[in-house]
């Protein structure tokens, strides 16, 4: 079975990342065509990179970045719950990104946004990096205002135009996350021919 991880991008105390995740969590729940997980990055206690080799190596000296390569192993594509932050993407997500390599190679990502703008400069610079990592991240994406979609900024209350867009972007994930999964059985097959 397709495994999808959902992952949050904040760790902020209060911030209503966690709360976004939960409800995407929910409305997949229900899908027979994936299996979905929410992966929380406050979870794995990630400092600012610290790894004394580049990631790409995978020679990975701390048993944080060793949790964190494990994890994000299981799965074959994901969710990036983001928030915008100063035009750019949240500094804990990128932070967890740079983390690791291989363990993103040839996977597929969709995105569910929120800020004033919906997050949209987020998911923009994420594609940017998530390229970097050879992730092929789906064009559909969910994007929450925190003006429509957010009473009083801190209680997640998607519009239902809104939330409507989850669908969709699921959906082309899923098939995504297929299609990669035939291209690294295909480098598979070619490593070992």
């Amino acid at each position: 079975m397709t495994k999808i991880a959902i992952i949050t991008g904040a760790s902020r105390p209060g911030s209503v990342n966690q709360s976004v995740a939960e409800w995407v969590l929910a409305q997949v729940s229900t899908r027979d065509d994936a299996e979905f997980e929410i992966v929380n990055i406050a979870d794995f206690d990630l400092p600012m990179l610290d790894e004394p080799y580049p990631a790409a190596y995978q020679n990975y000296q701390n048993d944080h970045t060793k949790a964190w390569s494990a994890k994000i192993s299981e799965f074959d594509g994901f969710i990036f719950v983001a928030h915008e932050y100063n035009h750019s993407a949240g500094p804990v997500l990128v932070n967890a990104l740079s983390y690791l390599n291989a363990e993103f190679n040839n996977k597929a990502a969709g995105f569910v946004s929120y800020g004033s703008m919906g997050g949209v400069r987020a998911v923009e610079h994420l594609r940017g990096i998530l390229s970097e990592l050879q992730v092929a991240h789906v064009q559909r994406s969910v994007m929450f205002s925190l003006f429509t979609d957010f009473e009083n900024f801190s209680v997640f209350a998607p519009t239902e135009q809104n939330a409507g867009t989850l669908a969709p972007m699921v959906d082309q994930l899923t098939a995504w996350t297929r299609g990669m999964a035939a291209v690294r059985t295909e480098q598979l097959a070619t490593v070992a021919a």
